[in-house]
């Protein structure tokens, strides 16, 4: 819509309107019958001119109209472009406008173009960058994440034998600034473990990360609500950031990390073609030095290299990284059994013997394994790979169960002792008798029982006959005691032999030789 031009007093009467008593356009024009869009006009201009109603009140109507409607520069005097690329650049960073850039350009250029033909010169620019520049990125806000298609290798060291591994690239929306290493796969252990990397590398996290809807991030992919995967989610929310998957068959979403692919395969792994690898450690420290030279490549668009536009754009916006680093772990489902353990990985670990027959959750890492019923944590155990034994804390088992626990073959005979030689020894023969000393406890427990009804006397003598009869069980001991036999002495075997009788009609060893 066409502006007038106002006359001195009538755009004071505007501007005092607008800046002094805060009217809206529409009630300016109501009040002064100027149209809406003249009134615009009129308060841009003297806000490029960067005047407030104090300056507006000691100019005069001559100084007024030359700082409002600058003459127009002479004939054959060319105006300064903007630099679309500074624009470009500059609007990644947060907070940033068109508006605001065209005023920072006339402060530089009087002369320079209105905010129209700003926009206009900037948007055909745009218009003739690869479609991949059409997405506006901010500082710290996205960072995308792929496999390439094509793969580095490993050789054998014995064999020669070579065995292809993967590739991971994440680049930075706002500055491009890359980071790629090889991983043997792209298995859930692996994909996370490139990005706690990444994020180290970069020092900071983002507002949010891309990933393809590659199974090991998305358990159940979608195009409007994918399942992320628990431990990517898990890690996401450790470093105050949110997964954001790309929409399948949507390479538009990711295109910042499908050009980042397509330069790390040309200015990384083009130029480890002649070279050999025998680790994954040797192949990443080559790509990794080759990374920081594409880093700090000059890029001709933007007159910058990467590592520049990072530390001016992004890392002032990337999050601080938590104190400690994410622990990996893996979520399993399983019942309680009857015993009240679970079996994770052919082991077996105590829970709260209040959960038998409950369905619980379990998350395994490299040296722990926790326990979650109802998302509440009730157990944690060192992880053990011991196969078929069993990892149990006292308290998770029933009273009864705690006191059995209590005993041990050495609590045992010293009880025994404490009645009496003959008890401490009955107590270690019934031991010794079982293939497992545990299976003797029950035995050994009743006679413990004993103990509160006979006096130790009895229960001493009780065992020594028993010893002597050969009885090796609760059973006998208390037999004795309630026959009374324990009153009775023991007979004892003489301690010299008999002497052989001898006799002249006896013929003796030597008679045969």
């Amino acid at each position: 819509m066409a502006t007038e031009r106002l006359s001195m007093r009538k755009t004071r009467e505007v501007l005092h309107l607008k800046w002094v008593q805060g009217r809206s356009h529409r009630e300016i024009h109501r009040s002064t019958g100027v149209s809406v869009a003249t009134v615009s006009e009129t308060a841009s201009r003297a806000l490029r001119a960067g005047l407030d109603w104090a300056g507006v009140e000691k100019l005069s109507d001559a100084e007024l109209e030359t700082l409002l409607y600058p003459p127009a520069p002479r004939p054959g005097v060319l105006r300064t472009l903007p630099n679309p690329a500074h624009v470009h650049l500059e609007l990644k960073r947060p907070g940033v406008t068109l508006r605001l850039l065209h005023l920072e350009y006339l402060e530089k250029h009087t002369a320079g173009y209105g905010y129209t033909q700003f926009c206009e010169h900037y948007k055909k620019w745009l218009g003739k960058q690869p479609l991949t520049m059409r997405q506006v990125h901010c500082g710290g806000d996205k960072l995308f994440v792929d496999y390439a298609g094509k793969r580095p290798q490993l050789l054998d060291p014995k064999t020669g034998e070579a065995t292809q591994v993967e590739l991971f690239v994440a680049v930075l929306g706002a500055s491009n600034y890359t980071y790629v290493e090889a991983s043997l796969t792209q298995q859930s252990h692996d994909f996370i473990g490139s990005h706690l990397r990444a994020l180290e590398f970069l020092g900071g996290s983002p507002c949010a990360i891309v990933p393809d809807q590659l199974r090991s991030g998305v358990s159940t992919p979608g195009r409007y609500e994918p399942t992320i995967q628990r431990t990517y989610q898990e890690m996401a929310r450790h470093y105050g950031t949110v997964i954001l998957p790309a929409r399948p068959r949507h390479p538009r979403d990711k295109a910042k990390v499908e050009v980042a692919v397509q330069i790390a395969e040309r200015w990384i792994l083009a130029r480890l073609r002649n070279q050999r690898f025998f680790c994954l450690d040797e192949l990443n420290q080559r790509i990794w030095e080759l990374t920081d030279d594409l880093n700090d490549r000059m890029m001709r668009r933007y007159g910058e290299s990467r590592r520049q536009l990072f530390e001016r754009l992004d890392r002032p916006a990337l999050r601080a990284l938590p104190s400690c680093r994410f622990t990996y772990g893996e979520w399993k489902y399983a019942k309680v059994n009857l015993d009240y353990h679970i079996e994770l990985e052919h082991h077996y670990y105590s829970v709260p013997h209040g959960l038998v027959h409950q369905k619980v959750e379990a998350r395994i890492s490299a040296t722990t394994v926790e326990v979650y019923h109802q998302g509440q944590r009730v157990a944690a155990h060192p992880r053990s790979l011991r196969r078929a034994q069993h990892t149990t804390i006292p308290e998770h088992m029933p009273k009864a169960h705690q006191k059995h626990l209590e005993w041990s073959p050495s609590r045992l005979t010293h009880w025994g002792a404490s009645i009496g030689p003959q008890t401490a020894k009955l107590v270690e023969s019934i031991l010794a008798d079982r293939p497992h000393p545990e299976q003797g406890y029950r035995s050994c427990l009743g006679i413990f029982r004993l103990a509160k009804s006979y006096s130790p006397q009895r229960l001493e003598a009780a065992c020594a006959r028993a010893l002597s009869a050969g009885g090796r069980s609760f059973r006998h001991v208390e037999s004795i005691l309630k026959a009374g036999l324990d009153t009775i002495a023991v007979p004892t075997a003489p301690d010299d032999p008999v002497p052989a009788v001898m006799h002249d009609n006896i013929r003796g060893p030597s008679y045969y030789n």
